[in-house]
């Protein structure tokens, strides 16, 4: 009875927990497109003057903390449904090449700034695979963000997609420095860091993907050789060979 009633009290208070942090989030979410709208407005009405110019710029990097912030608190909100099973998926059948090919053209023009090449790789002669478009996309944007923070200039990134057995697999390359054989099952870890100091992040890109790829019913891996680059890779469930 003792362990009933403990039982009834963590769920009513996982429950109010869950009330809570949904309500903070929606309106930090609503305060946050606020802020966002009216630095929109700003840059729009900048005179063309220096002082507009100045202005022009404060307000970009508004939009930039804004979008941040709001990444942030959705990150933070899929743990909480990765932790409490309840991470929604719709996974569709779909041909995974335009969206390789999108997250690369997304993804270019960062690379392109850091000094790096970011290349696509397409193998085989179909990619179809199903899954939630805007949930692997949020996969590839991790890997290949985190491939282009610690790959330094002069390197390359590749991303490659192809079919494996009765799989779709994507892999992420690049040539940065690599990650010791030790740490590479903790990198899927909450709050994972690279270094300790290094404080650009929340460490939950990659604990959050392997939510994501779990939930379509795929894995995801790292292989590495420190100084020599890293590679992730994930797969996805193929097509049945009778709708291909």
């Amino acid at each position: 009875m003792r362990l009933l009633t403990e039982r009834t009290r963590a769920d009513e208070a996982l429950a109010t927990r869950d009330q809570f942090m949904g309500m903070v989030s929606h309106d930090l979410h609503t305060l946050l497109g606020g802020i966002a709208l009216q630095a929109a407005l700003l840059k729009r009405d900048a005179a063309e003057d220096a002082a507009g110019r100045r202005t022009a710029q404060a307000a970009e990097k508004i939009q930039r903390f804004t979008a941040r912030m709001n990444r942030l608190i959705g990150d933070l909100e899929d743990v909480a449904s990765i932790e409490e099973g309840r991470l929604r998926v719709a996974p569709v059948l779909q041909d995974a090449t335009e969206l390789v090919r999108d997250s690369v053209e997304a993804f270019q023009p960062l690379a392109s700034a850091q000094g790096l090449s970011l290349d696509v790789e397409i193998r085989g002669n179909t990619q179809m695979a199903k899954f939630d478009h805007e949930r692997i996309l949020q996969v590839l944007a991790n890997l290949l963000s985190n491939a282009i923070k610690f790959t330094p200039a002069g390197g390359s990134i590749s991303l490659r997609v192809e079919p494996v057995s009765q799989n779709v697999c994507f892999s992420v390359a690049d040539t940065g420095s690599g990650i010791p054989s030790h740490q590479l099952e903790a990198v899927f870890e909450r709050f994972w860091q690279a270094r300790s100091e290094d404080r650009r992040g929340l460490g939950l890109g990659l604990y959050i993907s392997k939510g994501i790829v779990e939930a379509h019913g795929g894995r995801i891996w790292a292989e590495s050789q420190p100084g020599k680059g890293s590679t992730f890779s994930f797969t996805l469930p193929g097509a049945p060979a009778s709708s291909i």
